[in-house]
């Protein structure tokens, strides 16, 4: 059983981060310091600053993938290789104006491109099979998008007005992108707010504010589409508003959230920094440090962070990332109070879907499944295609029993966006299930899994975390212990810790795993998958009484946590607990 996968930005459990926005300092002149407001800790009813000043980054639309992807890894040649069409400015493929283009500035080379078709000569057949699932499942979209697009257009227009943006005529830098309202971007529409900033940036080339949203939009899409060759489009419009302004935080911030996307948390801890030295109260850099810091394991400084984020910019992203560090030391309490408290105080429906769904995967993860229900729902009536609301309402309806309902919930989650987390899941449904066919049907699950870490790893996603969690239960075991020890050089988390402590076992060194499944449990972190790893490693290793305590204490805390894990803990604890098998007793010669 492989714990809850990634999902391409986060660790196992990690919760999704919110829709990605622009900051609040969009402006010229670094943002002044927000006025204080309530905390974690305080009144409810705060209010999110600078909500009004940031723009939701939405992905680009499907037409808008890289053009110029290698054969084999997807990835784009440089600025001016064969194949390229050279423009700086939005992609001339997407019908937009080939005269209107990004100044020629030293690093500026941003822009879209095309995405060969799935089955063209040359691409790799396991890259081309998750973008057929993905563009299939997305199609449905299409209609809907379009007349939000043409609302994003006009909310674009009349923002550059009030704002009394410049248009590109002198040869000066401007920013434009906080006059749109997020509110607008949210609620999934991400396809047709990356339209209407492409449309903007034909006018203004030189925004560099608007650069840094679209490199936004592409981290956005990437996530919560199953697409990382969006990840190269995210760094060009990046280097191209730094090449406009480099010293704008908005950019910097841009690049912390890019860098953690493709797991690069050293390269995000840094990109944060340099952020925060222009602008302390940049929102998106304070909680990327926090982020950082997590996931680097580092988790007295993460707590550190998340008061400091706090204090200068109280609000939804903070205050979930405050609960996170609580939730990974064990206090559930304190992480759920603050979790309720961000979403009395969310308003937008983008807020309150992600807001609600952190509640219902709180809820999961102890084992409260109509609560987690109940916050799933919440989330899908402010967005009703908001994919981790989907997915972990049909997590928890198959910890209920409603294996059917939860089977149909993740055709149509991996039909849209495959990722690792929602494949496995279905895959272990189908083995679970046992039904005619699902045999076959898991086996192509796990085969997508193996797919989307090639296209990542082909567009510089760091992916052994999700090798060695998916390949240790469904794949290649040698693979998954090469990727856990790989990632574990890196960084020392609870989650490296479990995935190591799994590979090994697997791999039958339950010595040597036994260290690394107690340290992914040492913070005082409560998950039923790692609990179920440690005793079935204590198992294993002959600690039987310490196996009993973990595998109960697994099944108590959620007996739904996996299809398979689940079943293979309730066995294990009925071997551990039968009384020894009675033999007869033995006689002498001549005797009884």
């Amino acid at each position: 059983m492989a714990p809850e996968m990634n999902d391409g930005e986060t660790h196992p459990g990690r919760r999704p981060a919110p829709p990605a926005a622009a900051d609040a300092a969009a402006e010229t002149e670094p943002a002044a310091a927000p006025a204080p407001q309530p905390g974690p800790g305080a009144d409810a009813g705060a209010e999110e600053p600078g909500v009004d000043a940031g723009v939701e980054a939405l992905p680009v639309p499907e037409a808008d993938a890289d053009a110029d992807a290698d054969a084999d890894a997807g990835t784009p040649p440089a600025p001016g290789a064969e194949g390229s069409d050279g423009a700086d400015g939005p992609d001339e493929a997407d019908g937009e104006d080939p005269d209107v283009k990004t100044p020629s500035l030293p690093g500026s080379h941003a822009g879209p491109g095309t995405t060969p078709a799935p089955d063209a000569p040359g691409v790799d057949p396991r890259v081309a099979a998750v973008r057929r699932v993905g563009a299939a499942g997305r199609r449905w979209r299409a209609v809907q998008l379009g007349a939000c697009a043409a609302l994003l257009a006009v909310a674009m227009t009349a923002g550059a007005v009030v704002v009394g943006a410049l248009r590109d005529g002198g040869g000066r830098a401007v920013a434009t992108s906080a006059a749109v309202s997020p509110g607008l971007l949210a609620g999934g529409n991400l396809d047709a707010g990356v339209t209407s900033l492409q449309a903007h940036l034909r006018t203004q080339p030189r925004d560099f504010g608007s650069w840094a949203t679209l490199g936004l939009a592409y981290v956005e899409q990437a996530r919560t589409q199953g697409d990382p060759s969006r990840y190269p489009q995210a760094r060009k419009a990046f280097d191209t508003s730094l090449a406009l302004r480099a010293d704008n935080d908005q950019a910097l911030a841009g690049l912390a959230a890019l860098a953690a996307a493709r797991h690069d948390f050293r390269g995000a801890l840094a990109d944060a920094d340099r952020a925060l030295e222009q602008n302390p109260y940049n929102e998106r850099a304070l909680c990327s440090r926090v982020d950082a810091l997590v996931e680097l394991g580092r988790y007295d400084e993460a707590a550190e962070a998340a008061g400091t984020a706090d204090a200068r910019r109280p609000g939804i992203p903070v205050f979930t990332r405050y609960a996170y560090v609580h939730e990974l030391r064990g206090d559930v309490t304190t992480a759920r109070r603050v979790l309720t408290q961000a979403l009395d105080a969310a308003t937008g429906p983008g807020d309150i879907a992600y807001v609600a769904t952190q509640l219902g995967q709180l809820a999961w993860n102890q084992g409260d499944y109509p609560a987690a229900l109940a916050h799933y729902a919440r989330a899908l009536a402010a967005d009703d295609g908001y994919l981790p609301a989907l997915e972990g309402r049909a997590r928890a309806q198959a910890a209920s029993g409603r294996r059917e309902e939860a089977v149909k919930g993740l055709e149509a989650v991996v039909a849209r966006y495959p990722l690792p987390g929602p494949l496995v899941a279905l895959g272990e449904l189908y083995e679970a299930r046992g039904a005619a066919g699902d045999a076959a049907r898991a086996r192509d699950q796990y085969a997508l899994v193996d797919a989307w870490t090639a296209l990542a790893r082909a567009n510089g996603v760091d992916v052994d975390l999700d090798t060695a969690l998916a390949a240790a239960d469904h794949g290649d075991r040698a693979a998954a212990l090469r990727a856990a020890r790989a990632e574990w050089a890196r960084r020392h988390t609870v989650h490296t810790a479990d995935a190591l402590a799994w590979a090994l076992h697997v791999d039958g060194r339950d010595t040597e795993a036994l260290g690394y499944a107690r340290q992914a449990t040492a913070t005082g972190y409560r998950n039923a998958g790692s609990l179920y790893h440690l005793g079935m490693i204590e198992r294993a290793t002959g600690h039987t009484a310490d196996a009993r305590a973990h595998l109960t204490s697994a099944l108590e805390l959620n007996p739904g946590f996996s299809p398979l894990g689940a079943r293979t803990a309730r066995s294990a604890l009925t071997a551990l607990t039968a009384p020894p098998a009675q033999t007869a007793p033995r006689t002498t010669e001549g005797g009884r």
